[in-house]
């Protein structure tokens, strides 16, 4: 014989305090700001090129055309540009993950003479422009024949002083008895890195790789630089080749702009939860 789970009652809702509805008010407009220059780019890359530079501005279009999305899909070479913008933030991300998870790893559990000077030269860079070495790391990659290379494009992106430090503190909080434990039983340190401490950092590693292909993604100055093929530009230097070849249209700047962007927009709806777990998991989010 069995007996029924007694059910549970539901009450009625709590009445909102002053302070939820503050909160919910002020998250609305913050959240208005944001969204506002995404909602005035897709209205404007809808309007013909005389209603985009009308004055007064006006938000919804009087004509609605696709005549902006047509002539950037005629003009511009948006696969090649989708594919190396591709190849480029995929490995660019490959690199930085396999370097800064050794480089933070080491600086947190190993001690060798001169360790905390060389991570603080590791820490400078974090307060160097990375326009400031434009010069010496383009001189660089012309001597080693790596002009209009992926190469070019590549591994000067790959010195990630941020990403270091994030996965540093992370490991810094990896229980010491876990590791201890396996050298116990014969474990070496590399398998211990690898079958123990890169388990317990998928957060870190999921929020630090999201914020790599963000960034490198959105790359404009580094490939400007490097890159004069046309069939080697990214997608921030193609939409800016078809702006200056052809003017500022500024419907298509902003169809151009939008293009460029969707795919970080699918990675941030897609991985929030990665970047607010590794975030959270580094102990960055108090400082």
């Amino acid at each position: 014989m069995t007996t029924a789970a007694p059910r549970t009652r539901v009450g009625p809702r709590k009445a909102w305090t002053t302070g939820q509805i503050v909160l919910t008010l002020l998250g609305t407009a913050v959240s208005a700001v944001f969204l506002a220059p995404l909602a005035w780019a897709l209205s404007t890359s809808w309007k013909s090129e005389t209603e985009a530079v009308e004055v007064p501005p006006h938000w919804l279009p009087e004509d609605w055309t696709g005549q902006a999305w047509t002539a950037l899909l005629e003009t511009g070479n948006l696969t090649n540009w989708f594919v190396n913008s591709l190849v480029v933030s995929v490995c660019v991300t490959a690199v930085v993950l396999l370097v800064s998870a050794l480089a933070g790893y080491g600086f947190a559990r190993t001690e060798f003479r001169g360790r905390g000077v060389l991570l603080g030269v590791v820490m400078a860079g974090l307060m160097v422009s990375p326009a400031v070495l434009g010069v010496p790391l383009f001189t660089t990659v012309q001597q080693l024949g790596m002009v209009d290379t992926y190469w070019g494009m590549i591994l000067p992106q790959c010195a990630p002083a941020a990403m270091v430090y994030i996965l540093y503190k992370f490991f810094q909080g990896v229980p010491r008895e876990l590791e201890e434990a396996a050298f116990i039983d014969g474990a070496s340190r590399w398998r211990v890195f690898f079958t123990i401490v890169l388990p317990l950092s998928r957060p870190s590693l999921a929020a630090v790789g999201i914020f790599t292909f963000i960034s490198s993604w959105n790359n404009f100055l580094w490939p400007y630089m490097v890159t004069n093929d046309p069939d080697l530009m990214t997608m921030p230097n193609g939409i800016a080749t078809v702006m200056n070849s052809y003017g500022i249209q500024w419907a298509q700047l902003m169809a151009g702009g939008l293009m460029a962007g969707l795919p970080l927009i699918i990675v941030f709806v897609f991985f929030q939860r990665q970047i607010v777990a590794g975030v959270a998991h580094t102990g960055l989010a108090g400082q």
